[in-house]
């Protein structure tokens, strides 16, 4: 299986550019996929540098309903009408941050290619959506300034909107997220409830991003994610929304477990753990 971050936060490959947002490309026997497709159409201009066809793209996931991960759908679709664009029909929702929105641009959930999923969905037997995730143990609390509008009226956002990929290869599972909004552990749970083990790898942004310090209690609850995460035998790549701060508390305690993801960087499962 190949794995390309074609668009992270952060510079890797010199060659291509970097911008708050995330995509993935990932080949396996079967697909050609994408998850996510960044804020802009950059990704698309990464994908070239990197010598990646998108038009052999067959399947696209959309993570989440939020602009930094839908960004280049639209123009993905000028190049690749024939991918179909899985995202749960509340991804289409209204979204903010604060006052501003960050939801999707409306005209993609009017593309002849998407699919709109009401919850969990077995594409195929490489391919598995799932979503559900209602846990809510060590929840950032980053996620509290974001919220939807329903019906004239705004409520905090619960995130129902997010799904996550399970990619089985050879026997073993990926599974990646966008930003992990229901927080990393819920979303293992809920991974456990249908797999009954770990996945080899996982692929997200763990939404601990703050631009202030924590507080204690908040270093304290990320510690502790590490803690429980470092009791798996599971490979984490992440980057996006984590933030620096978070990835200073969690290297000491995951160690070579934890690898930080750029853009254009090729992911590799050949850490020894």
């Amino acid at each position: 299986m190949k794995i390309v971050i074609l668009m992270e936060d952060t510079c890797g490959d010199p060659s291509c550019s970097y911008e708050h947002g995330l995509s993935v490309y990932v080949e396996t026997k079967k697909h050609k996929l994408l998850i996510d497709t960044g804020a802009t159409d950059a990704f698309m201009h990464n994908a070239a540098k990197l010598g990646i066809d998108l038009t052999k793209v067959d399947t696209v996931i959309l993570s989440h309903g939020h602009y930094d991960h839908a960004g280049g759908i639209q123009s993905f679709y000028e190049q690749n009408k024939t991918a179909r664009i899985y995202m749960q029909r509340s991804a289409c929702g209204d979204h903010y941050h604060g006052e501003r929105y960050i939801g999707i641009d409306k005209r993609i959930e009017k593309l002849d290619s998407v699919r709109m999923l009401d919850g969990d969905d077995r594409l195929d037997e490489e391919l598995f959506l799932f979503s559900g995730i209602t846990g809510r143990e060590y929840f950032a609390e980053s996620n509290l300034a974001l919220s939807k509008r329903d019906g004239g009226e705004t409520i905090p956002d619960d995130f129902a909107h997010e799904q996550c990929l399970v990619i089985t290869q050879d026997g073993e599972n990926t599974l990646i997220s966008g930003c992990a909004h229901n927080g990393i552990l819920n979303i293992i749970s809920r991974y456990r409830q249908m797999f009954a083990q770990d996945p080899v790898q996982v692929i997200s942004g763990f939404h601990m991003m703050k631009k202030d310090a924590y507080t204690n209690e908040e270093a304290e609850t990320i510690k502790r994610t590490a803690q429980r995460l470092c009791g798996m035998e599971t490979i984490f790549y992440t980057g996006h929304c984590t933030g620096d701060q978070a990835m200073q508390l969690m290297t000491p305690i995951l160690g070579e477990k934890l690898v930080r993801i750029h853009s254009g960087m090729i992911v590799k499962k050949s850490i020894e753990i």
